[in-house]
């Protein structure tokens, strides 16, 4: 596990993790957002690579994905994004997520060797199996980068074994079947679930998608680790792309009041 993230989740308070796709709407927007979400103490970053084809993802981050791409942001711009946030703040956890095309065409030994200079702590990418990454796998447990699992309400015994076996910083529990940004979670199957999962494990489940406001923050933080929060900040980013200092102060309030919403 990397420092970072051990030390993050030591201890034991609930955390929340916040989703920016990197370069939305532009580099300079995107930095600004990211440090205010830092300075209201948020406890980890996750970033997205801009990608072309997001098929996790629903229409408010694909659309950001597209912001993204159209202001010149590529995947080296995400690394001048992290390494600009590591000037100020160095102690927050850092995860980048995306599809592994991107890291493909780069070359898995060139994109991981640029994560450690940056000061990348994990990484989530959704349309890659445990299976099939046992190269990345190799590369990223050589830098202390953690290759963070997804779990979905449809995983069973036999398949959260395979994903325990190289799991490494945190379980990411995908609180719905779909993409991104639409339905809400069912609370009560979501505690079932995870609960299920705790007696196999002694790494944090952080929940993520479908979780858009402070009252989910607070109902799904009691029995979880944490919770991500993302498409709910991409959208007030595509509200204000006309008055950016607005976007900038509701991000502002918007991320204070969810972290209000942390159970103790």
């Amino acid at each position: 596990m990397s420092n970072r993230i051990r030390k993050t989740f030591e201890n034991k308070k609930k955390k929340l993790v916040t989703f920016t796709t990197g370069g939305d709407p532009d580099f300079d927007t995107s930095l600004k957002i990211l440090n205010t979400i830092i300075n209201n103490g948020i406890d980890v970053i996750e970033i997205g690579m801009p990608f072309s084809d997001p098929m996790a993802d629903g229409p408010t981050i694909q659309e950001s994905s597209v912001r993204s791409i159209a202001s010149g942001t590529k995947i080296n711009g995400v690394f001048k994004i992290v390494n600009k946030v590591r000037t100020v703040n160095n102690e927050i956890p850092i995860i980048l997520m995306g599809y592994y095309n991107s890291i493909f065409n780069m070359g898995i030994k060139n994109f991981t060797s640029k994560c450690a200079d940056a000061g990348v702590d994990g990484l989530i990418i959704v349309d890659l199996q445990p299976e099939e990454d046992s190269e990345l796998y190799k590369e990223t447990k050589e830098k202390n980068i953690d290759l963070i699992r997804l779990i979905t309400p449809t995983t069973d015994e036999g398949r959260l074994k395979t994903i325990l076996n190289t799991a490494s910083g945190f379980l990411y529990y995908v609180t719905i079947t779909g993409i991104t940004g639409q339905n809400s979670a069912n609370v009560e199957h979501l505690k079932k679930s995870v609960l299920k999962i705790k007696s196999s494990t002694k790494l944090p489940i952080v929940a993520g998608f479908g979780i858009k406001n402070k009252k989910d923050v607070e109902e799904i933080s009691a029995f979880t680790d944490g919770v991500v929060v993302g498409s709910s900040i991409v959208n007030i980013i595509k509200n204000n792309l006309n008055n950016k200092n607005n976007m900038i102060t509701e991000i502002d309030k918007f991320t204070k009041d969810l972290k209000k919403g942390l159970k103790e």
